[in-house]
């Protein structure tokens, strides 16, 4: 992960014939991206599939709307509940589309992968739509709302995304040694 960002090729390039594009979430009891995007979601599904992506999953946690997974010759729709572990669909991922929680967006972004966050505009005290503003103002994701993901799919430009550096938990073990007096 240390090292030089891969460049980044247009998305159209990047996209045929391989892409996956994830789509995650948190606590479903909060908020539920898959059924807060199911009514927008055949618009997005076609978008996806004419920017060349052939591969969507759908992670939808405990939701309640449960999307009937399909593939034909040209598209495939994956939908799953949980997995022990993402890492798999976040190594075959060209795009991911998630929720803006920290955890989510620190473990997209640390694989370098293109990272969309839909922000649940009914949290109080939004710190979903601090942090995804943050990250976006430093180029590394790009955000929006339900409603406004079809418009955002069509108009990104996924060369423009800058690499997030890798993180040094050796400096935040230093400094915690100090605080609990371990290190002087």
């Amino acid at each position: 992960l240390s090292g030089p960002c891969p460049p980044r090729r247009p998305l159209l390039r990047a996209a045929r014939g391989r892409a996956v594009d994830a789509l995650r979430q948190a606590r479903p009891d909060q908020f539920s991206l898959a059924r807060r995007l199911r009514p927008a979601l055949v618009r997005p599904r076609r978008i996806i599939k004419s920017l060349g992506y052939n591969r969507l999953v759908l992670q939808i946690g405990r939701g309640k709307v449960v999307p009937e997974p399909f593939s034909t010759e040209s598209f495939t729709l994956d939908v799953y509940r949980y997995k022990d572990s993402l890492k798999e669909d976040l190594q075959k991922a060209d795009l991911v589309i998630s929720h803006a929680g920290a955890g989510s967006c620190l473990e997209t972004l640390e694989k370098r992968k293109p990272l969309v966050v839909v922000i649940n505009e009914k949290l109080m005290n939004n710190h979903q739509l601090e942090l995804a503003k943050q990250l976006h103002k430093d180029g590394h994701l790009f955000y929006c709302t339900c409603s406004t993901l079809p418009g955002l799919l069509q108009s990104m430009d996924l060369s423009t995304l800058k690499c997030f550096p890798p993180g040094q938990p050796e400096k935040f073990s230093a400094f915690l040694d100090k605080v609990v007096g371990l290190q002087k």
